[in-house]
């Protein structure tokens, strides 16, 4: 199961426990790019703070992931002018000289 997944859990379970408060805030923090005291990290289970940690690097992967689906859909619309562009082109017929008599 995705650290993501666990920690929703751990946090809907209960709410109102030290760890799943501390997990909101880090998630918070992630999602707004705010700054998070480290310290309370320490104060987690050894088991809770790998799963932060574990939270930590999917958070990062998932902004890698979504950084090159925009890549990749910014690339998709370069080429797809490319090719309206080189349609235009052909569309238009050279003029061929017109012989006088």
């Amino acid at each position: 199961m995705r650290a993501v997944k666990k920690a929703r859990k751990l946090i809907e379970a209960n709410p109102t426990h030290s760890t799943a408060e501390t997990l909101s805030r880090l998630v918070l923090a992630l999602e707004s790019r705010t700054p998070f005291q480290l310290d309370e990290l320490y104060k987690l289970s050894y088991a809770d703070f790998e799963l932060a940690l574990a939270v930590i690097a999917e958070w990062r992967l998932d902004r890698y992931y979504t950084s090159k689906a925009v890549l990749l859909d910014l690339s998709l619309q370069v080429e797809q002018g490319k090719t309206k562009a080189a349609a235009q082109d052909t569309a238009t017929p050279a003029q061929a000289p017109t012989a006088q008599g």
